[in-house]
């Protein structure tokens, strides 16, 4: 496929897991892609080496998505390397599992912070760029939707909120031709949530297919969204979790 021909992307958090196949399956579509990471240059440095052995084009910036400073420079250097931009993807963010009794506030800040105001940042600084046909995709969570299991309850609540902001922001910037998206993964096989282990069981047992996802299958529907088949889709908030809400 090369829908995305002549488009400019950026992946926030995107050195590995979910982020890493959204940015591979855009440039495999044909998109220019750039991706912020936190930590980890060498892993972020195999996704863009990746990218261009496959033929195309890629960058690395460093920006911590809660950091305003170095997320707007990310945004301006994506534009100056590229010469636009057009799709913004908010993928950077991280879950702290546990009773919410036990969690520390210093914790519930940090999912805050990343998941909730990271994607305030990068979505302003976009917006400045984004023109009719950009695209605006949120990396959210089924447990924004309902929330299922356990030890959730803050990060639910977090993701509830990129749900109504992509509903809310969706209806701000239609009329320039701009579409905004959630994407809602159930459990992925990650690094960050690997398909084994004590925590997977209820998972696992949560979905109707009794199974995790996989990256590449949360990519495709990032794909999709970010194609031109695509452009009357705005608003929604799109589940890929294997059953899990169902």
């Amino acid at each position: 496929m090369a829908n995305l021909t002549n488009k400019t992307a950026l992946v926030t958090g995107a050195s590995r897991g979910i982020g890493a196949a959204i940015a591979k399956r855009l440039a495999a579509d044909g998109a220019s892609v750039a991706i912020t990471y936190t930590k980890g240059a060498d892993a972020a440095a195999q996704v863009v080496q990746a990218i261009k052995a496959s033929g195309g084009e890629a960058i690395a910036i460093q920006a911590n998505a809660t950091d305003a400073k170095a997320v707007n420079a990310a945004v301006e250097q994506t534009f100056k390397t590229f010469g636009q931009l057009d799709i913004l993807v908010n993928n950077a963010g991280t879950a702290i599992p546990k009773p919410f009794e036990e969690a520390t506030l210093a914790e519930m800040d940090q999912m805050i912070d990343l998941n909730v105001r990271g994607v305030f940042i990068a979505t302003q600084a976009a917006l400045k760029h984004l023109k009719e046909g950009g695209r605006i995709i949120n990396i959210g969570s089924c447990v924004g939707e309902r929330a299922t299991t356990p030890g959730l309850a803050a990060y639910s609540a977090t993701k509830g909120a990129v749900k109504m902001f992509t509903q809310g922001l969706s209806r701000e910037v239609g009329s320039r031709g701009i579409t905004v998206n959630n994407v809602q993964p159930g459990p992925i096989d990650t690094d960050l949530n690997p398909a084994a282990g004590d925590w997977a069981i209820p998972q696992i047992a949560n979905t109707a297919l009794k199974r995790y996802g996989h990256v590449d299958e949360i990519a495709a529907m990032v794909a999709f969204i970010a194609g031109p088949e695509a452009s009357y889709i705005t608003g929604a908030n799109l589940t890929v979790d294997g059953g899990t809400i169902a």
